[in-house]
Formats: structure tokens, C-alpha cells, sequence
């Protein structure tokens, strides 16, 4: 696919991308292509009967609007309604055994809503409907972030569908960041999500507190490394391309507070709830006690939005809580005792917000934080005593907690040494090639154990593809 997009030209590499794109999609899903190329279709059209009928623009927006989420609430939320009311009234509106049946198509929420604000801005007048269905139908459908996101605004690569250039460098970047991510993906994420699975999956008489927290710091890293590794390989693929994707994620396990950890994870849906949802309900406008339902309806929405089920409700109710508190009672961020206590408090909500997320019901949530809070202390862990002995995990563990940080992006962009940047050519050129050298040797490395691990190990998809 890479190599005809490269040498497709100018003309024909969009049609090339927007082939390969489908292909790619109906390899993993099928029949279910028919919905993206709808989506493609849909959206085209609506778009440019929302910029050509004034008089008619609420109107069409609305129809897009619906016309996108009634399949995402179909495939993804029927069974989920069907049952809650069926618990409240005993009413079936569905055949339980066929809602169950219903097969989940991959990144249909991603490209939904990449969908909805394609139009929203249309409507808004910030973009203009795009005139050429391929380009319209790329935008929604183009593969390396179709999955899992980056959650792209079409203004962000509306002049990249008709003018790009592919240099040595974007390409070289583009590479390395993809391998990067790939890492990320097979060599922390996977083996890190088996001793999560492995301790969630343990019952609770056989969970000791210290376990359950390494499990959790387990499921941490995992979702991190998981999810930011495919932005990463998505990223660096667009790169390869010709295109530039929006970062999807900044470190934030370092963040010093909710506010900060939600500017720094899954940006692209964060900003995208804001922008469509947050301000259109009014945001912050309209006094502080609207601002703080406006933000737990958008939590409560996108606790929903990751799944179909009450924990990620209450996962998103969480974060909308300590959001709220915040504003209730702001910090003295300047403070370094109280930056301090900030990571800690931040880290310690995001970690118990992980445990929601991660168990398959309310009640076992509530079981695995009692052991962590100590109800498992007087337990012994087999399991414990021999990943305390695992030397492989201690390294996978240990790189899991350090990669975390911005360590790696210091490397790229501190100066080699201050008293060298006055000195002869020569100098600089030699530190320049060195740094490069460790660069090269970084990136072959990666690259070869990730291949190593993939050809060893059984598939894992990412966490987020059944999103």
C-alpha cells in the first residue's frame, strides 16, 4: 500500500489510499465495509446540501447528526438498553439472543464522530463542504487511524487531501514513530496486559492488597501503552504518507491534576467532546452550577461512548466529579508541596478510575478496591512471590514506569552540551552524528525484538478496537 501511494502520483494516490483503506477495512470486518462506505456517502452528500440550502442548514445537520449515531446506538448500545430496561420493567423490546449476536464493527465510534464534525463545521462555516467524494471518503476511511483515532477534524488535513509532499525526512520521522509505537504496543503493552488479565481474573479470596495494586498499576500502563502506541503507529504512518495526524497523547501520567491529566489523554476525543458537546451546551457561560452538570453530562458521555456498560458510566462519572471538585476547590498550583500532592492525588484517582474501567461489573470493581484498600492484606500471593522473581518483568515493568515520563523526548531536543554550541563545525557535526548514531541503534533494536515478540507470541488487538 505504502509503496503504490508513493509511486500512484499526484492524481491518482487519493484513489489508491481510499482503496486500500477499504480493502484494509472490509479484511478485519467484512460486510460491515457497506456501513463506512454509507458513512463515506452520507456524510459527503449532507455536507454540500448543508452548505448550499441556507434556509434548510438546521435541518440537514440534524438528519447527519442522526443518520450517524443511529448505527453506533444500534451495533453498540441496543443490547445494553435492552437489558437495563428489561432489569427495571421486565419488557423485552428485543430478542435477547439476537441483541447478543450483534457483531461490534471496529472504530465505528472513532470515524463516527469524525463524521459529525465534518459536518458541524460545515454548518459552523469553519470548513467548506469538500467537493470531491474521494477526498470526502478518505477523510472518513483512511486507514492508519480509522481503528482506534487519532479522532482527526477535517480542517486539520483538508489542504493535505490535495497538496503533500512525501520527503526523506517526514519519511524517516514518520518510520521512526510508527516502530515506536509498535514497541509501545508488543513489547509493554501485551506483556504487561497478561499480568494484569491475570491478576483481574484471580477470585477475590485469592487477591492480596499488594497484588491488587500491582494489577492495577499493571492495567495503568497497559491502556496507556496500548493506546498511545497505535496513535503512534497511526502518526507515523499519516507521516509516511504525506500527512500530519494531531498528537493523541502527552504523558499524562504526569499530570498534577483531572483538568491536566484530560489535556493530556486522548486529546483528540477530549478536545472533541469539548467542542462539540461542553460549549454547545453552554461550557462554562452560563454560571458555575451549569458548568458542573454541563461537565458530568459530558463524562457520563464519554464513559458511554468507551462501552456498554454501567463501569464505564461510572469511570466517566468519576473523572466529571473530581473535575467538578476542582473548580470547587482549586489548587495552589505554584506550590511545589502542592504540585506534589497534586501527581499523587491525580495519580491515585486516574489508578481507581482504571479498576472501573477494567472490571466486568460494578460489584467486582467494588470487591478488587476493598483488597486494595486493604482488605486482601492478610492474604499470601502465590502469584506475587513469583512475579517478584521474574526478572523479565521487572524489566517490562520497570521501562513501563519510566517510559511514562518524558524522558525519550528530552533525549531528542536537549542540546547535546551548552559549551558546545559556540565551538568549531566540527564539533556540533561529530556531536550531531553520535546522537543520531544512538538514535539508529534505538530505533533498529526496537524494531527487531518487536518483530521477534510478534512472531512469538499470539495476536493481542488493541484494547481500543472494541470501541
Amino acid at each position: 500500500m505504502l509503496f503504490l501511494a508513493l509511486v500512484s502520483g499526484k492524481r491518482f494516490r487519493n484513489h489508491v489510499l481510499l482503496a486500500g483503506s477499504l480493502i484494509f477495512y472490509t479484511w478485519g470486518e467484512g460486510v460491515f465495509c457497506l456501513l463506512l462506505i454509507g458513512s463515506m456517502v452520507t456524510n459527503y452528500f449532507i455536507a454540500r446540501f448543508i452548505e448550499r440550502y441556507e434556509s434548510t442548514q438546521k435541518f440537514f445537520l440534524i438528519v447527519g447528526v442522526i443518520a450517524n449515531l443511529c448505527p453506533l446506538f444500534f451495533l453498540k448500545y441496543a443490547g445494553f438498553f435492552t437489558a437495563t430496561l428489561y432489569s427495571i420493567t421486565g419488557y423485552e423490546i428485543f430478542d435477547s439472543q439476537v441483541i447478543r449476536s450483534i457483531h461490534l464493527p471496529a472504530g465505528i465510534s472513532f470515524f463516527t464522530f469524525q463524521a459529525i464534525s465534518y459536518l458541524v463545521d460545515v454548518y459552523r462555516k469553519i470548513v467548506p463542504a469538500e467537493k470531491r467524494i474521494i477526498n470526502c471518503g478518505l477523510y472518513i476511511s483512511m486507514f492508519p487511524q480509522l481503528i482506534a483515532g487519532p479522532i482527526v477534524r477535517y480542517h486539520d488535513i483538508a489542504r493535505q487531501l490535495v497538496h503533500r509532499a512525501v520527503t526523506r525526512a517526514n519519511f524517516a520521522e514518520g518510520a521512526e514513530r510508527f516502530v515506536f509505537g509498535l514497541g509501545k504496543k508488543v513489547l509493554l503493552a501485551d506483556p504487561l496486559g497478561i499480568q494484569a488479565d491475570a491478576i483481574f481474573l484471580l477470585p477475590v479470596a485469592e487477591l492480596s492488597t499488594p497484588l491488587a495494586w500491582l494489577g492495577a498499576t499493571c492495567f495503568s500502563l497497559q491502556i496507556y501503552y496500548d493506546f498511545s502506541g497505535y496513535s503512534d503507529m497511526a502518526i507515523g504512518l499519516g507521516r509516511m504518507f504525506g500527512f500530519r495526524f494531531p498528537e493523541n497523547f502527552n504523558y499524562p501520567y504526569i499530570s498534577r491534576s483531572m483538568q491536566e491529566f484530560w489535556r493530556r489523554w486522548h486529546i483528540s476525543l477530549s478536545t472533541w467532546l469539548r467542542d462539540y458537546l461542553y460549549i454547545p451546551l453552554g461550557g462554562n457561560r452560563k454560571g458555575k452550577s451549569r458548568t458542573y452538570v454541563n461537565l458530568l453530562i459530558v463524562f457520563l458521555l464519554c464513559g458511554l461512548w468507551h462501552g456498554s456498560n454501567w463501569t464505564f458510566i461510572v469511570w466517566g462519572a468519576w473523572h466529571g466529579l473530581f473535575l467538578i471538585l476542582e473548580r470547587l476547590f482549586p489548587a495552589k498550583e505554584k506550590m511545589v508541596l502542592s504540585q506534589t500532592l497534586g501527581w499523587l492525588y491525580t495519580s491515585l484517582a486516574v489508578l481507581v478510575g482504571w479498576v472501573i474501567f477494567r472490571s466486568s461489573s460494578l460489584a467486582s470493581a467494588l470487591d478488587y478496591l476493598k483488597v486494595m484498600s486493604g482488605g486482601g492484606l492478610g492474604t499470601t500471593s502465590p502469584e506475587l512471590v513469583q512475579l517478584m522473581t521474574d526478572s523479565k518483568f521487572h524489566v517490562e515493568f520497570i521501562m513501563g514506569l519510566i517510559l511514562a515520563t518524558p524522558i525519550y523526548r528530552l533525549f531528542k531536543v536537549i542540546p547535546v552540551r551548552p559549551d558546545l554550541v559556540q565551538q568549531p563545525l566540527p564539533l556540533e557535526t561529530g556531536a550531531s552524528i553520535v546522537r543520531g548514531s544512538v538514535r539508529l541503534a534505538l530505533f533498529c533494536s526496537v524494531a527487531y525484538f518487536s518483530v521477534l515478540a510478534i512472531a512469538v507470541r499470539a495476536y493481542n488487538p488493541f484494547l481500543y478496537f472494541q470501541f
